[in-house]
């Protein structure tokens, strides 16, 4: 079964400025409770992380990549 549109947010080359994405923030890792947002920076060096990648959100919240709704539109 292929989730059409969703890509893994653990691998760093899934993430980009700009994407639409889901992450859980750290006061929510307990909860699991999604936040939806847009990337404005990427903060995680490494090319993978087991939590998910650590991105800033446009709104200034910050927390780890769990999806990639969408790729960014040109």
């Amino acid at each position: 079964m292929t989730n059409f549109g969703v890509m893994d947010g653990r691998k760093r080359e899934n993430i980009e400025i700009g994407l639409e994405v889901e992450v859980v923030l750290k006061k929510d890792q307990g909860s699991g409770d999604l936040t939806h947002g847009f990337v404005k920076r990427i903060l995680t060096n490494s090319k993978f992380h087991p939590h998910g990648i650590k991105v800033m959100l446009d709104d200034g919240k910050v927390g780890r990549v769990k999806e990639v709704l969408s790729e960014e539109e040109d």
